[in-house]
């Protein structure tokens, strides 16, 4: 998952979630039980495909849908998109998931009895500039209930998609705001056992990135390899 051309230097151990993480229970489902198998990139996979605003119209509010307001404190996330070696990587798509501020996705899989928002869709999309940087508007997300044990509930996130040069290079994070207090208790937060790591993930409040009488500002950076990478959901 190389989305640049230098030497990749491995991960430290504890740096990256396990597959099979047990206080997150479906990881006992869908992680690899046997060694895997190594299947050949085509050049399907190595070079393709190829994603633009052009063909991928940025949807850098999410705040907003069709003319009117979400409901919610509207928040600015910005950051930088960088490889090991703290080269930016330009061009990159970046698409953005999220529970709304009730904590409920607008999705027809959750049942959580949380109101929707005709105004928030919870989805967005942006690419990096030349210097590996990004910025979009939303709406803080709602904490929610999940089932994985009892009393469970997920901490307010957003989850991020990042696209290279081909199918083989999407990776997958999450980003988490400081302070929240069931990030102890949150079985996939915690399923990075490194610390330092793990507190990667979690965004850091930013007063210039804050917008006066608008929006409060978080800055969240993103790492794609090496001993300093953000934790990625494999």
């Amino acid at each position: 998952m190389n989305f640049s051309n230098t030497v990749f230097r491995a991960y430290a151990p504890g740096t990256q979630p396990d597959n099979n993480t047990p206080a997150y229970r479906s990881t006992q489902w869908r992680h690899p039980a046997r060694a895997l198998l190594k299947i050949p990139q085509t050049l399907t996979e190595l070079t393709g495909p190829r994603f633009s605003p052009t063909q991928f119209p940025p949807i850098e509010n999410m705040a907003m849908h069709a003319g009117r307001e979400a409901l919610g404190e509207r928040i600015i996330v910005a950051g930088h998109v960088r490889d090991e070696d703290g080269m930016p990587v330009a061009g990159t798509m970046l698409e953005i998931w999220q529970a709304n501020a009730a904590g409920r996705y607008n999705h027809a899989r959750d049942t959580h009895d949380a109101p929707l928002d005709q105004n928030f869709t919870g989805a967005g999309r942006v690419f990096t500039d030349a210097d590996g940087g990004y910025r979009f508007v939303t709406i803080k997300p709602g904490a929610y209930p999940w089932g994985n044990h009892p009393n469970a509930w997920r901490p307010n996130h957003i989850h991020f998609s990042l696209f290279g040069p081909g199918y083989a290079t999407r990776l997958i994070t999450q980003m988490y705001f400081p302070g929240d207090p069931l990030l102890s208790l949150d079985p996939i937060f915690q399923a990075t056992a490194d610390v330092a790591a793990r507190n990667r993930l979690v965004s850091s409040f930013d007063l210039a990135l804050t917008q006066p009488d608008h929006a409060l500002g978080y800055r969240f950076d993103i790492v794609l390899r090496g001993r300093l990478a953000t934790p990625m959901e494999e």
